[in-house]
């Protein structure tokens, strides 16, 4: 009985800890999506070509997003564990270099996208008004590419050490600014000219640059336990930085090969039409806003884990990874739920007609069930395996199951066997199902528990 009492303790304890982390990332995730779903739904209203381009457009920065969290989430490894063992010096080394190679990361993506604007449209659609739109936009939402690099990287980091609540409160006033600016600009309030695309691009660039402001000042006033140190930033920590580069090297790689791969997804949807593309573009929000809450907790899991392996306390990392998984599988299934339920409703919001509507009706039914298997692969490859330094599987894993499945096939079904557009959208999701049992198959190995802490001066 005693024993018992005990164990539910222990639940209760680790349900409090996971909602303490999860819910501001949660709400945090639900507002990024919400600056992208803000486009969407005004632009929508304006024309399906102007919509096309600014999701097109947006596959830049997606690429991008994906190489700063790549870069956050593989050093969380490091920094998580650090964290545990209660080494700040080394956190800050580490933020160091995360940050200083975020900036140059987000300076060379702005140089190539204003050199190469439209060149960078025609990857993703031939049709010249699509083309025309997307570079409007693109060539404003560049400049907000190195201020977006070092506030995205510094909330990533910081997360580590279990300081989630900022990020939300930043993104949550820049979303309202955004939402408020988009609203006077796209349609013309208040005796200004409706700008349509382009005033979503400035919206955009005022509310990154509300973000930089506030991490500057959060960082050098506010937060006591680990601080931003320009020297760092250049002159790196030989020793963290190999050990830097051996666990995010691979998370890099993975979230680029992945973010490249889904920018590809986009290509060839772009390349169907832009009913396809506008009808995708209302999936891939559904899709963010119904796992807001898993991602959420696979980053809690992956902090908790990362902090109770630093503590050299395996056996309780052992029991998060087990409870972590049951949790994922109700959030996949609850958030897949959720698209279904609400279908209806989106078609109304949206306003979509004829072809786009009935692809958009097809493409939702789709994601609610792709949206299970993202839920545990994200649980399992992001929250559990990148805790205990396992990054090389995600990224051989990722490799294979899209660029040599999904990929592959989605090209072949649409270029080759001239396949219906929603049979070619099927194959394009159907990775996240092949990954299920090979990455059930890792978990039970236990490959994953590492402690990679060092002694650092």
């Amino acid at each position: 009985m005693n024993l018992n009492k005990t164990m539910n303790l222990e639940s209760k304890d680790f349900y409090k800890k996971v909602l303490i982390l999860v819910l501001p990332m949660a709400i945090q995730n639900l507002i990024n999506v919400g600056v992208n779903a803000t486009d969407v739904i005004m632009l929508g209203k304006v024309g399906e070509d102007i919509l096309a381009g600014c999701s097109l457009a947006g596959q830049v920065f997606f690429i991008l997003s994906l190489f700063l969290f790549g870069m956050a989430s593989g050093a969380s490894v490091l920094t998580a564990q650090y964290w545990g063992k209660g080494d700040r010096k080394a956190i800050e080394k580490i933020m160091g270099i995360v940050l200083g190679f975020s900036l140059l990361a987000g300076l060379l993506f702005m140089f190539i996208t204003l050199l190469f604007t439209e060149q960078i449209m025609g990857l993703f659609t031939k049709d010249a008004n699509v083309i025309a739109e997307g570079s409007t936009y693109l060539k404003i939402v560049a400049y907000t590419f190195p201020m977006v690099a070092f506030s995205m990287s510094y909330l990533n980091m910081i997360r580590s050490i279990e300081k989630v609540v900022i990020s939300t409160v930043v993104y949550g006033i820049s979303l309202i600014l955004n939402f408020i600016i988009n609203y006077i600009l796209i349609f013309g309030q208040f005796g200004i000219e409706p700008m349509g695309i382009k005033g979503a691009a400035i919206g955009t660039l005022c509310a990154r640059f509300f973000e930089v402001v506030v991490v500057l000042l959060y960082g050098n006033f506010k937060l006591k336990e680990v601080g931003i140190i320009p020297k760092y930033m250049i002159f790196m920590d030989k020793i963290l930085l190999k050990d830097f580069l051996k666990f995010s090297g691979p998370v890099i790689f993975n979230e680029i090969l992945w973010g490249v791969g889904y920018s590809v997804n986009a290509a060839i949807i772009g390349h169907l039409g832009s009913n396809a593309v506008a009808a995708n573009s209302v999936a891939h929000i559904s899709r963010q806003l119904s796992m807001v809450v898993v991602f959420g907790m696979a980053n809690a899991i992956a902090i908790m884990l990362g902090k109770a392996i630093g503590e050299n306390n395996i056996s309780l990392a052992m029991e998060y990874g087990k409870k972590s998984i049951r949790m994922a599988l109700a959030g996949g299934l609850l958030g897949g739920l959720l698209i279904l339920c609400l279908r209806p409703v989106i078609l109304t919001i949206m306003g979509f007609e004829g072809i786009t509507a009935t692809y958009t009706n097809i493409f939702l039914f789709m994601m609610s069930y792709y949206v299970v298997g993202q839920a545990l692969n994200s649980m399992w490859i992001v929250g559990i395996f990148r805790a205990g330094g396992d990054t090389l599987f995600g990224m051989i894993l990722d490799m294979t199951t899209m660029w040599f499945g999904s990929i592959l096939l989605g090209a072949i079904a649409a270029f080759v066997l001239k396949l219906p557009i929603p049979v070619v959208y099927f194959i394009l999701l159907s990775d996240e199902l092949i990954k299920i049992p090979l990455s059930l198959l890792r978990y039970k190995k236990k490959k994953w528990l590492r402690n990679v802490t060092r002694e650092i001066n």
